[in-house]
């Protein structure tokens, strides 16, 4: 949580962090599971027969989808360690991107609203955005949060403690 350590304030204690849910990592499976359906059933459907750039076709769109699903775990996997959200005695942090970089730094005395959105699956495995509204601020979601109503119900702890 190397964003998270560089922008505490003194005296501002680290409540709660983590990272995207694992959920992010599924499109790499999915594209391995094509390519071993293509290599097991494409000979069957007579794709080795089909020869492309002297190779039987089923070889060839075995490469395609395994550079495909590389591309996604490359993507996934700088998404996974770019991304931190985190909660502070003081504040609400979150942050997503390495290049381009999306981050949302709001005072727990200035939160308005946290909306929890889960899809189906979200509430399955357990993942959702997180929209955090404040006094004239954004409403961008963050996705992919790991336990989004435990991270909101710390929000709301601190910001109990806070008006103490």
């Amino acid at each position: 949580m190397k964003y998270v350590n560089n922008t505490l304030m003194s005296n501002e204690k680290l409540i709660f962090c983590t990272r995207p849910h694992w959920v992010i990592f599924m499109p790499i499976a999915v594209w391995i599971i094509i390519t071993v359906l293509v290599l097991i059933y494409g000979p069957r459907l007579g794709f080795s027969s089909i020869v492309f750039f002297k190779m039987s076709l089923d070889i060839f769109l075995s490469l395609i989808t395994i550079v495909i699903a590389l591309f996604h775990a490359l993507s996934a996997y700088i998404t996974y360690i770019s991304s931190e959200f985190a909660i502070t005695d003081k504040r609400a942090l979150m942050k997503i991107g390495l290049i381009q970089r999306t981050s949302l730094e709001i005072f727990l005395d200035k939160i308005e609203s946290i909306h929890v959105r889960q899809s189906i699956f979200g509430r399955i495995l357990n993942y959702g955005s997180i929209i955090i509204s404040g006094t004239g601020g954004s409403k961008d979601p963050f996705n992919y949060i790991p336990n989004p109503l435990q991270f909101r119900k710390q929000v709301q702890e601190q910001m109990e403690q806070t008006l103490q």
